[in-house]
Protein backbone atom coordinates (compact mmCIF):
# COMPACT_ATOMS: atom_id res chain seq x y z
CA UNK A 1 0.00 0.00 0.00
CA UNK A 2 1.04 3.29 -0.88
CA UNK A 3 1.94 5.72 1.97
CA UNK A 4 -0.34 8.12 3.04
CA UNK A 5 0.70 11.72 2.12
CA UNK A 6 1.66 13.11 5.52
CA UNK A 7 0.17 16.14 7.04
CA UNK A 8 1.85 18.96 9.87
CA UNK A 9 2.86 16.40 12.85
CA UNK A 10 1.06 13.65 11.85
CA UNK A 11 2.82 10.00 12.29
CA UNK A 12 2.07 6.77 10.80
CA UNK A 13 -1.34 5.56 11.61
CA UNK A 14 -2.00 2.60 13.94
CA UNK A 15 -4.60 -0.07 13.14
CA UNK A 16 -8.36 1.53 13.86
CA UNK A 17 -10.43 0.39 16.79
CA UNK A 18 -7.97 -0.11 19.03
CA UNK A 19 -8.51 3.44 21.36
CA UNK A 20 -11.22 2.98 23.82
CA UNK A 21 -13.60 6.07 24.79
CA UNK A 22 -11.92 9.43 26.05
CA UNK A 23 -8.56 8.28 24.78
CA UNK A 24 -6.84 10.86 22.29
CA UNK A 25 -6.04 9.02 19.11
CA UNK A 26 -2.08 7.49 19.08
CA UNK A 27 -1.30 8.42 15.51
CA UNK A 28 -1.99 12.60 14.85
CA UNK A 29 -0.08 14.33 18.22
CA UNK A 30 -0.90 17.27 16.23
CA UNK A 31 0.00 20.82 17.46
CA UNK A 32 -1.55 23.12 19.49
CA UNK A 33 -4.78 24.29 17.34
CA UNK A 34 -6.61 27.78 18.34
CA UNK A 35 -9.81 27.79 20.36
CA UNK A 36 -12.55 25.86 18.01
CA UNK A 37 -14.86 27.27 15.91
CA UNK A 38 -18.39 27.42 17.16
CA UNK A 39 -20.47 24.42 16.49
CA UNK A 40 -22.51 24.82 13.58
CA UNK A 41 -26.10 23.00 13.00
CA UNK A 42 -25.51 22.35 9.24
CA UNK A 43 -23.07 23.07 6.60
CA UNK A 44 -23.18 26.56 5.49
CA UNK A 45 -22.88 25.23 2.06
CA UNK A 46 -24.80 22.01 1.38
CA UNK A 47 -23.93 20.63 -1.08
CA UNK A 48 -20.21 21.42 -3.42
CA UNK A 49 -20.06 19.19 -5.87
CA UNK A 50 -20.93 15.64 -5.10
CA UNK A 51 -19.78 16.85 -1.35
CA UNK A 52 -23.12 17.04 0.78
CA UNK A 53 -21.60 17.66 3.56
CA UNK A 54 -18.40 17.43 5.45
CA UNK A 55 -17.55 18.48 9.18
CA UNK A 56 -14.78 18.05 11.44
CA UNK A 57 -15.72 17.09 15.10
CA UNK A 58 -13.89 17.13 18.45
CA UNK A 59 -14.89 15.23 21.75
CA UNK A 60 -18.33 14.88 20.04
CA UNK A 61 -18.53 18.29 19.26
CA UNK A 62 -18.62 20.03 15.81
CA UNK A 63 -16.03 22.55 15.36
CA UNK A 64 -15.99 23.05 11.57
CA UNK A 65 -17.83 22.35 8.87
CA UNK A 66 -15.83 22.95 5.77
CA UNK A 67 -17.53 23.65 2.55
CA UNK A 68 -14.76 21.81 0.45
CA UNK A 69 -12.27 18.46 0.31
CA UNK A 70 -9.65 21.06 0.76
CA UNK A 71 -10.97 22.97 3.11
CA UNK A 72 -11.67 19.68 5.20
CA UNK A 73 -8.05 18.26 4.83
CA UNK A 74 -6.51 20.96 5.83
CA UNK A 75 -8.72 21.69 9.13
CA UNK A 76 -8.10 17.84 9.99
CA UNK A 77 -4.99 18.42 10.04
CA UNK A 78 -5.18 21.53 12.30
CA UNK A 79 -7.45 20.00 14.76
CA UNK A 80 -5.85 17.68 17.32
CA UNK A 81 -7.92 14.87 18.61
CA UNK A 82 -10.14 16.03 15.45
CA UNK A 83 -12.25 13.57 13.31
CA UNK A 84 -13.67 14.34 9.90
CA UNK A 85 -16.95 12.77 8.74
CA UNK A 86 -17.32 13.49 4.79
CA UNK A 87 -20.33 12.75 2.58
CA UNK A 88 -20.24 11.82 -0.83
CA UNK A 89 -23.36 11.13 -3.22
CA UNK A 90 -21.95 9.81 -6.47
CA UNK A 91 -18.92 11.86 -6.88
CA UNK A 92 -16.06 11.51 -9.80
CA UNK A 93 -12.91 10.02 -10.05
CA UNK A 94 -11.12 13.21 -8.99
CA UNK A 95 -13.09 13.83 -5.63
CA UNK A 96 -12.54 10.00 -5.04
CA UNK A 97 -8.70 9.91 -5.76
CA UNK A 98 -8.05 12.75 -3.75
CA UNK A 99 -9.44 11.50 -0.78
CA UNK A 100 -7.54 8.26 -1.52
CA UNK A 101 -4.33 10.25 -1.71
CA UNK A 102 -5.31 12.42 1.63
CA UNK A 103 -6.18 9.22 3.80
CA UNK A 104 -4.35 6.45 1.65
CA UNK A 105 -7.70 4.39 0.56
CA UNK A 106 -6.58 1.20 -1.05
CA UNK A 107 -7.00 1.47 -4.96
CA UNK A 108 -9.43 -2.18 -4.83
CA UNK A 109 -12.11 -0.18 -2.39
CA UNK A 110 -11.85 2.90 -4.12
CA UNK A 111 -12.33 1.33 -7.77
CA UNK A 112 -15.14 -0.31 -5.54
CA UNK A 113 -16.70 2.98 -4.70
CA UNK A 114 -16.68 4.23 -8.13
CA UNK A 115 -17.96 1.57 -10.05
CA UNK A 116 -21.05 0.91 -7.64
CA UNK A 117 -23.16 -2.10 -8.27
CA UNK A 118 -21.61 -3.90 -5.19
CA UNK A 119 -22.74 -6.87 -2.96
CA UNK A 120 -22.57 -6.06 0.50
CA UNK A 121 -19.28 -6.84 2.03
CA UNK A 122 -17.44 -5.55 4.75
CA UNK A 123 -13.17 -5.52 3.92
CA UNK A 124 -9.98 -4.43 6.00
CA UNK A 125 -7.42 -2.64 4.17
CA UNK A 126 -4.68 -2.04 6.47
CA UNK A 127 -5.81 0.41 8.94
CA UNK A 128 -8.97 1.14 6.93
CA UNK A 129 -12.38 -0.27 7.15
CA UNK A 130 -14.42 -0.66 3.97
CA UNK A 131 -17.94 -1.60 4.10
CA UNK A 132 -20.48 -1.90 1.18
CA UNK A 133 -24.02 -2.10 2.14
CA UNK A 134 -27.08 -2.18 0.33
CA UNK A 135 -29.76 0.31 1.21
CA UNK A 136 -33.61 -0.17 0.44
CA UNK A 137 -36.95 2.01 0.78
CA UNK A 138 -40.44 0.99 0.19
CA UNK A 139 -42.46 3.31 -2.51
CA UNK A 140 -46.26 3.15 -1.63
CA UNK A 141 -47.40 4.49 -4.85
CA UNK A 142 -45.88 1.64 -7.08
CA UNK A 143 -45.24 -1.02 -4.95
CA UNK A 144 -41.89 -1.46 -5.12
CA UNK A 145 -38.78 -1.46 -3.17
CA UNK A 146 -36.15 0.45 -4.47
CA UNK A 147 -32.49 0.07 -3.43
CA UNK A 148 -29.46 2.62 -2.92
CA UNK A 149 -25.78 1.66 -2.50
CA UNK A 150 -23.43 2.79 0.50
CA UNK A 151 -20.16 2.64 0.84
CA UNK A 152 -18.40 3.24 3.87
CA UNK A 153 -14.29 4.14 4.62
CA UNK A 154 -13.81 4.13 8.20
CA UNK A 155 -10.18 5.52 9.54
CA UNK A 156 -9.17 5.97 12.95
CA UNK A 157 -9.32 9.50 12.66
CA UNK A 158 -12.12 9.28 9.32
CA UNK A 159 -15.39 8.89 7.72
CA UNK A 160 -16.01 8.79 4.75
CA UNK A 161 -19.64 8.04 2.79
CA UNK A 162 -20.37 7.50 -0.85
CA UNK A 163 -24.03 7.38 -1.49
CA UNK A 164 -25.02 5.77 -4.87
CA UNK A 165 -29.02 6.42 -5.38
CA UNK A 166 -31.84 7.76 -2.65
CA UNK A 167 -31.48 6.23 0.24
CA UNK A 168 -30.25 5.78 3.07
CA UNK A 169 -30.86 9.72 3.71
CA UNK A 170 -27.84 9.90 6.22
CA UNK A 171 -28.61 13.73 7.15
CA UNK A 172 -30.91 12.02 9.90
CA UNK A 173 -27.87 9.81 11.26
CA UNK A 174 -25.57 12.79 11.16
CA UNK A 175 -28.29 14.85 13.38
CA UNK A 176 -28.86 11.97 15.74
CA UNK A 177 -24.77 11.64 16.13
CA UNK A 178 -25.03 15.17 16.92
CA UNK A 179 -27.52 15.00 19.24
CA UNK A 180 -25.81 12.54 21.13
CA UNK A 181 -22.18 13.94 21.48
CA UNK A 182 -21.07 11.16 24.44
CA UNK A 183 -21.79 8.19 21.22
CA UNK A 184 -20.47 10.34 18.89
CA UNK A 185 -17.38 10.73 21.21
CA UNK A 186 -16.36 7.15 20.82
CA UNK A 187 -15.21 7.87 17.12
CA UNK A 188 -15.17 6.46 13.76
CA UNK A 189 -16.48 3.13 15.04
CA UNK A 190 -20.00 4.53 16.57
CA UNK A 191 -20.39 6.71 13.43
CA UNK A 192 -20.20 3.18 11.43
CA UNK A 193 -22.80 1.51 13.98
CA UNK A 194 -25.11 4.41 14.20
CA UNK A 195 -24.75 4.45 9.65
CA UNK A 196 -25.89 0.41 9.92
CA UNK A 197 -28.53 1.25 12.47
CA UNK A 198 -29.93 3.81 10.10
CA UNK A 199 -29.58 1.44 7.15
CA UNK A 200 -31.04 -1.66 9.20
CA UNK A 201 -34.02 0.45 10.63
CA UNK A 202 -35.07 0.96 6.77
CA UNK A 203 -35.35 -2.46 6.10
CA UNK A 204 -38.69 -2.16 8.61
CA UNK A 205 -40.99 -0.78 6.42
CA UNK A 206 -40.26 -2.73 3.74
CA UNK A 207 -40.36 -5.17 5.70
CA UNK A 208 -44.10 -4.13 6.38
CA UNK A 209 -44.91 -3.37 3.06
CA UNK A 210 -43.90 -6.65 1.52
CA UNK A 211 -46.05 -8.36 4.40
CA UNK A 212 -49.22 -6.26 3.67
CA UNK A 213 -48.55 -6.84 -0.08
CA UNK A 214 -48.51 -10.65 0.76
CA UNK A 215 -51.74 -10.49 2.30
CA UNK A 216 -53.41 -8.64 -0.33
CA UNK A 217 -51.45 -11.29 -2.69
CA UNK A 218 -53.38 -14.06 -0.94
CA UNK A 219 -56.80 -12.41 -1.37
CA UNK A 220 -56.59 -11.94 -4.91
CA UNK A 221 -55.64 -15.44 -5.05
CA UNK A 222 -58.38 -17.08 -3.32
CA UNK A 223 -60.87 -14.52 -5.09
CA UNK A 224 -59.21 -15.13 -8.54
CA UNK A 225 -58.10 -12.00 -9.96
CA UNK A 226 -56.39 -12.77 -13.28
CA UNK A 227 -53.25 -10.51 -12.80
CA UNK A 228 -51.88 -11.67 -9.47
CA UNK A 229 -49.53 -14.61 -11.02
CA UNK A 230 -47.69 -11.01 -12.40
CA UNK A 231 -47.73 -9.39 -8.82
CA UNK A 232 -46.60 -12.38 -7.34
CA UNK A 233 -43.33 -12.81 -9.88
CA UNK A 234 -42.71 -8.60 -9.70
CA UNK A 235 -42.80 -8.97 -5.48
CA UNK A 236 -40.55 -12.26 -5.79
CA UNK A 237 -37.74 -10.68 -8.04
CA UNK A 238 -37.79 -7.70 -5.12
CA UNK A 239 -37.54 -10.25 -2.76
CA UNK A 240 -34.35 -11.95 -4.52
CA UNK A 241 -32.52 -8.04 -4.24
CA UNK A 242 -34.28 -7.50 -0.92
CA UNK A 243 -32.05 -11.02 0.32
CA UNK A 244 -29.05 -10.08 -1.25
CA UNK A 245 -29.31 -6.62 0.72
CA UNK A 246 -29.98 -8.53 3.85
CA UNK A 247 -28.23 -11.80 4.09
CA UNK A 248 -24.68 -10.59 4.01
CA UNK A 249 -24.89 -8.14 6.71
CA UNK A 250 -25.28 -10.97 9.19
CA UNK A 251 -21.77 -12.30 8.57
CA UNK A 252 -20.70 -8.88 8.43
CA UNK A 253 -21.93 -7.77 11.66
CA UNK A 254 -20.57 -11.19 13.25
CA UNK A 255 -17.12 -10.49 11.50
CA UNK A 256 -17.19 -6.59 13.16
CA UNK A 257 -18.47 -8.48 16.79
CA UNK A 258 -15.49 -11.58 16.81
CA UNK A 259 -12.92 -8.48 16.40
CA UNK A 260 -14.41 -6.67 19.95
CA UNK A 261 -11.62 -8.06 22.14
CA UNK A 262 -8.92 -7.98 19.30
CA UNK A 263 -9.64 -4.17 18.59
CA UNK A 264 -10.76 -2.99 22.05
CA UNK A 265 -14.29 -1.52 20.96
CA UNK A 266 -16.18 0.35 24.03
CA UNK A 267 -18.63 -1.83 25.81
CA UNK A 268 -21.53 0.06 25.31
CA UNK A 269 -20.73 0.18 21.48
CA UNK A 270 -20.40 -3.69 21.46
CA UNK A 271 -23.88 -3.49 22.81
CA UNK A 272 -25.61 -1.30 19.98
CA UNK A 273 -23.38 -3.45 17.44
CA UNK A 274 -25.01 -6.59 18.76
CA UNK A 275 -28.41 -5.24 18.95
CA UNK A 276 -27.98 -4.42 15.01
CA UNK A 277 -27.12 -7.55 14.22
CA UNK A 278 -30.29 -9.00 16.29
CA UNK A 279 -32.29 -6.71 14.00
CA UNK A 280 -30.22 -8.01 10.75
CA UNK A 281 -30.41 -11.47 11.84
CA UNK A 282 -34.61 -10.81 12.34
CA UNK A 283 -35.27 -8.95 9.31
CA UNK A 284 -33.14 -11.73 7.04
CA UNK A 285 -35.66 -14.17 8.37
CA UNK A 286 -38.34 -12.21 7.33
CA UNK A 287 -37.08 -12.21 3.88
CA UNK A 288 -36.39 -15.69 3.70
CA UNK A 289 -40.42 -16.68 4.81
CA UNK A 290 -41.73 -14.50 2.30
CA UNK A 291 -39.73 -15.85 -0.08
CA UNK A 292 -41.02 -19.31 0.49
CA UNK A 293 -44.41 -17.70 1.56
CA UNK A 294 -44.45 -16.65 -2.25
CA UNK A 295 -43.05 -19.39 -3.85
CA UNK A 296 -46.34 -21.66 -2.01
CA UNK A 297 -48.55 -18.83 -3.02
CA UNK A 298 -47.86 -19.02 -6.82
CA UNK A 299 -48.09 -22.91 -6.63
CA UNK A 300 -51.28 -22.39 -4.82
CA UNK A 301 -52.24 -19.79 -7.69
CA UNK A 302 -50.92 -22.58 -10.29
CA UNK A 303 -53.22 -25.03 -8.25
CA UNK A 304 -56.37 -22.67 -8.90
CA UNK A 305 -54.94 -21.75 -12.00
CA UNK A 306 -55.52 -25.84 -13.23
CA UNK A 307 -58.16 -26.52 -11.89
CA UNK A 308 -59.74 -23.73 -13.28
CA UNK A 309 -59.17 -24.48 -16.40
CA UNK A 310 -60.31 -28.09 -15.85
CA UNK A 311 -63.53 -27.04 -15.27
CA UNK A 312 -64.01 -24.48 -18.18
CA UNK A 313 -62.85 -27.65 -20.26
CA UNK A 314 -65.25 -29.27 -18.70
CA UNK A 315 -67.66 -27.06 -18.85
CA UNK A 316 -66.84 -27.02 -22.62
CA UNK A 317 -67.26 -30.67 -22.95
CA UNK A 318 -70.34 -31.09 -21.25
CA UNK A 319 -72.04 -28.22 -23.47
CA UNK A 320 -70.37 -30.00 -26.93
CA UNK A 321 -71.96 -33.29 -25.36
CA UNK A 322 -75.31 -31.61 -25.30
CA UNK A 323 -74.79 -30.40 -28.50
CA UNK A 324 -73.49 -33.46 -29.90
CA UNK A 325 -76.94 -35.35 -28.74
CA UNK A 326 -79.04 -32.32 -30.53
CA UNK A 327 -77.31 -32.84 -33.68
CA UNK A 328 -78.49 -36.62 -33.37
CA UNK A 329 -81.85 -35.78 -32.86
CA UNK A 330 -82.09 -33.70 -35.51
CA UNK A 331 -79.78 -35.73 -37.65
CA UNK A 332 -82.41 -38.77 -36.77
CA UNK A 333 -85.76 -36.76 -37.36
CA UNK A 334 -84.31 -35.48 -40.47
CA UNK A 335 -83.25 -39.47 -42.44
CA UNK A 336 -86.68 -40.36 -41.02
CA UNK A 337 -88.69 -37.43 -42.84
CA UNK A 338 -86.38 -37.51 -46.02
CA UNK A 339 -87.34 -41.46 -46.55
CA UNK A 340 -90.81 -40.80 -47.49
CA UNK A 341 -89.98 -37.56 -49.00
CA UNK A 342 -87.71 -40.08 -51.53
CA UNK A 343 -90.48 -42.17 -52.14
CA UNK A 344 -93.17 -39.80 -52.91
CA UNK A 345 -90.44 -37.80 -55.12
CA UNK A 346 -90.27 -41.19 -57.07
CA UNK A 347 -93.77 -41.75 -57.47
CA UNK A 348 -94.64 -37.94 -58.46
CA UNK A 349 -92.75 -37.95 -61.36
CA UNK A 350 -95.72 -39.60 -63.51
CA UNK A 351 -93.61 -41.45 -66.05
CA UNK A 352 -95.42 -43.26 -68.81
CA UNK A 353 -93.67 -46.42 -67.78
CA UNK A 354 -94.11 -46.86 -64.20
CA UNK A 355 -96.15 -50.29 -63.93
CA UNK A 356 -97.06 -49.09 -60.11
CA UNK A 357 -99.08 -46.11 -61.72
CA UNK A 358 -101.79 -48.40 -63.08
CA UNK A 359 -101.59 -51.00 -60.29
CA UNK A 360 -105.09 -50.50 -58.15
CA UNK A 361 -102.62 -51.47 -54.93
CA UNK A 362 -99.83 -49.05 -56.28
CA UNK A 363 -101.20 -46.06 -53.46
CA UNK A 364 -101.40 -47.85 -50.74
CA UNK A 365 -98.40 -49.59 -51.47
CA UNK A 366 -96.50 -46.54 -51.09
CA UNK A 367 -98.17 -45.38 -48.33
CA UNK A 368 -96.96 -48.72 -46.92
CA UNK A 369 -93.42 -48.15 -47.64
CA UNK A 370 -93.19 -45.44 -46.68
CA UNK A 371 -94.31 -46.36 -43.22
CA UNK A 372 -92.27 -48.93 -43.04
CA UNK A 373 -89.03 -47.17 -43.85
CA UNK A 374 -90.43 -44.36 -41.30
CA UNK A 375 -90.56 -47.39 -38.54
CA UNK A 376 -87.53 -48.94 -39.30
CA UNK A 377 -85.06 -46.11 -38.88
CA UNK A 378 -87.23 -44.75 -35.67
CA UNK A 379 -86.13 -48.09 -34.11
CA UNK A 380 -83.26 -47.84 -35.30
CA UNK A 381 -81.95 -44.75 -34.29
CA UNK A 382 -84.16 -45.28 -31.20
CA UNK A 383 -81.71 -48.52 -30.48
CA UNK A 384 -78.49 -46.11 -31.10
CA UNK A 385 -79.85 -43.42 -28.32
CA UNK A 386 -79.95 -41.03 -31.64
CA UNK A 387 -83.63 -40.78 -29.97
Amino acid sequence: MAERRARPGAEPKKYMWRRTAGQPPVNRPRPEATSPAPATPTNPVSETGSVVQAALYRDGVRVSSPATLAETFRELGEQPDGMAWIGLARPTESELLSLADEFDLHPLAVEDALEAHQRPKLERYGDTLFVVLRAARYLDAPEEVEFGELHVFVGADFVITVRHGAAPDLSGVRRRMEDSPELLKLGPEAVLYAILDAVVDGYAPVVAGVQTDIDEIETEVFSGAPEVSRRIYELSREMVEFQRATRPLVGMLHGLMAGFAKYGTDEELQRYLRDVADHVTHTSERVDGFRQALADILTVNATQVTQQQNAEMRALAEAGFEQNEEIKKISSWAAILFAPTLVGTIYGMNFDHMPELGWGFGYPFAILLMAVVCVSLYFIFKRRDWL
